[in-house]
């Protein structure tokens, strides 16, 4: 067991949900009407929203302060769904989905954000006294029937990680956390993963964040076969990180997992959490079925940026970074990855003068979002593109991730320290690929002769016109 070192534990200051009950924030009105069946009901409207899009945190033994799984849980937190929900474009908005609705794709596999009517729906139902409505205690027991609680669903596989020992006041690790056996007898393709923090932590935290019940601040993993050496033909496996929700592969970019293969784990970053806590890493994975054979792999692109210059008490501050795509690509993964200053990332796409916003994305580095484009609207982009990523920080008092914004900061591993990257995933693809791609997705989208739609700057074209091989010296094009 890998332990840090035990340090005389000092006082933090406690900030817990009581609290803002006590204040008059959170409690619903006293009298919740039974009736009101014209209205916003619990049963009705507020149950489906809670289920969809709630219920896979706020649950027992999850991440979240309290329950939402019945009428009893739900109602004398009204106001405060209220207000979370309210909290549109904010880095405390719940669920904890921050791509921008006005500008770019809008289509994500597992989107748990709320729309506009959802929103304005919980605000009438806490205004109105936080009605129930009909009975709905089969809400309850439908939920409680994946005891899992896995987002990817029940895994064909659970490993688990060496299990590590936090002192309440350990100064932050980095190093290599050791291995696991897969205990595979034959090779098996991983169509998603879903990882997530185990651990010994009870109560309240004791800081005001979602990394407060946690020690584990994020955490590589690197499978190897038997003979001990990386699965090149995998390609990127995800990174374990605060708040992360589940990824899935590309259908034709399963991730190979070799008989007798280990998974290691070369880097960790741990840190204290103001409690002796254990901690493990459980990795839940689903499994392509048994045949299947991955057509690409999938790679990771950019851009990212080394040059960061946070200046202290500055809020607004803005950093670009370019790449060029040197093969058609279909990008099947936007991850936007900052630190605790980040605020805000919009990635963009440039193809000869046409310049279009592919997503824009708040950020909290409480909470590391993956958003997987639906397959038919994942960028289809023509080699050549320039991507550009632009990256927002806030480094003032009113960004509550910041320690200290009276310090300067530039790149590092460190939360204070910080990151601007794009940890894009994508698979690349051949003139004749990339053509059968967008004849698919003008038929799936209906896209007329001429049309094109976002990310898909050829596909107005009925055949793929000459492009310039970013490889290329002679610069004769592809037909």
């Amino acid at each position: 067991m890998l332990r840090l070192p035990i340090a005389r534990k000092t006082s933090v200051l406690l900030r817990t949900l009581t609290a803002v009950v006590a204040a008059g924030l959170l409690a619903a009105p006293a009298f919740a009407s039974e009736g009101a069946e014209n209205g916003v009901t619990y049963a009705k409207d507020i149950a489906p929203i809670l289920e969809r899009s709630c219920q896979q945190c706020h649950r027992p033994e999850s991440v979240a302060p309290m329950s939402l799984l019945t009428y009893e849980q739900a109602r004398p937190w009204a106001r405060a769904m209220k207000y979370r929900t309210g909290r549109v474009g904010k880095p405390d908005v719940m669920p904890p989905w921050y791509i921008e609705k006005d500008i770019g794709i809008q289509h994500y596999k597992g989107d748990v954000s709320l729309s506009a009517a959802e929103i304005a729906a919980i605000a009438e139902w806490a205004d109105n006294g936080a009605p129930r409505g009909e009975s709905v205690e089969q809400t309850a027991e439908a939920v409680s029937a994946d005891a899992s609680g896995w987002e990817i669903g029940e895994p064909d596989l659970v490993l688990t990680s060496p299990e590590i020992e936090v002192a309440p006041t350990a100064p932050d690790w980095w190093g290599p956390m050791g291995e696991t056996e897969t205990g595979l007898t034959e090779d098996r393709y991983v169509s998603a993963i879903e990882m997530r923090e185990v651990n010994t932590f009870e109560g309240p935290p004791e800081r005001d964040t979602i990394g407060g019940l946690y020690v584990i601040h994020h955490l590589v993993i690197s499978p190897v076969g038997p003979d001990g050496r990386p699965v090149a033909e995998a390609g990127f496996w995800p990174v374990h990180e605060v708040g992360r929700n589940a990824d899935v592969f590309h259908p034709d970019s399963g991730k190979l997992l070799k008989a007798g293969s280990k998974i290691t784990f070369p880097s960790a970053h741990l840190h204290s959490n103001g409690r002796h806590t254990r901690a493990h890493l459980e990795i839940g994975l689903k499994f392509h079925p048994e045949g299947y054979e991955p057509a690409r792999t999938v790679q990771i692109i950019g851009p990212a940026t080394l040059d960061l210059d946070i200046r202290p008490l500055q809020a607004d501050q803005k950093f670009e970074a370019f790449s060029t795509l040197m093969e058609h690509t279909k990008m099947t993964v936007y991850e936007p990855h900052m630190h605790a200053a980040g605020v805000r990332m919009c990635l963009d796409a440039i193809w000869n003068n046409t310049i279009e916003t592919l997503s824009c994305a708040g950020y909290n580095h409480n909470w590391v979002r993956v958003y997987t484009f639906e397959d038919d609207h994942a960028p289809l982009l023509p080699r050549g593109t320039i991507l550009r990523i632009t990256g927002y920080f806030d480094n003032t008092p009113t960004n509550p991730n910041v320690s200290d914004p009276r310090n300067w900061s530039g790149l590092g591993h460190r939360s204070i320290d910080n990151m601007m990257i794009n940890i894009g995933q994508a698979v690349f693809l051949d003139d004749e690929e990339f053509a059968a791609e967008m004849a698919t997705r003008r038929e799936r989208l209906g896209l007329q002769p001429g049309e094109t739609t976002i990310g898909c700057p050829l596909c107005g074209y009925a055949e793929l016109p000459g492009l310039s091989s970013a490889t290329d010296d002679d610069n004769d094009g592809g037909q």
